[in-house]
């Protein structure tokens, strides 16, 4: 009985350890991350002179949070010295109110992990100087 026991419980053990490392394995797909976009497009722009909703994210990634200067921040925003990467973007557009607690953006995040990464593969090509 201990014997079974064992088996199974290191059967369940690998089959947790296949199927996170499957899902890990998932490239971010760019077009599916621009549809996904539309949903951000709303709001954001990725022309670098275009802050008229919300601020450009051209160039996003490596810049400080509310450092756009014609752009009018909520004070949560300027508060922060946080600097966006794939880490903070992906956290942000999760749930921006739970990321800066006060931040004005009205958007109720993308809950789907999978959604968030085909998104920033996206913004990292569209909003490369190469990939405009």
């Amino acid at each position: 009985m201990a014997q079974m026991k064992r088996t199974l419980i290191a059967g369940g053990i690998v089959w947790m350890f296949v199927t996170l490392s499957v899902s890990a394995l998932r490239a971010a797909d760019a077009e599916k991350g621009k549809a996904v976009f539309e949903r951000c497009a709303a709001c954001h722009q990725l022309s670098p002179d275009k802050s008229d909703d919300a601020p450009t994210l051209a160039g996003v990634f490596g810049r400080k949070i509310a450092s756009i200067p014609e752009f009018r921040y909520s004070a949560a925003m300027k508060r922060s010295t946080i600097v966006w990467d794939a880490e903070t973007l992906d956290a942000f557009v999760k749930d921006p109110q739970a990321f800066v607690p006060g931040t004005r953006m009205p958007f109720d995040g993308v809950a789907d992990k999978s959604d968030r990464d085909d998104l920033l593969e996206y913004l990292k090509q569209a909003t490369s100087p190469s990939g405009r």
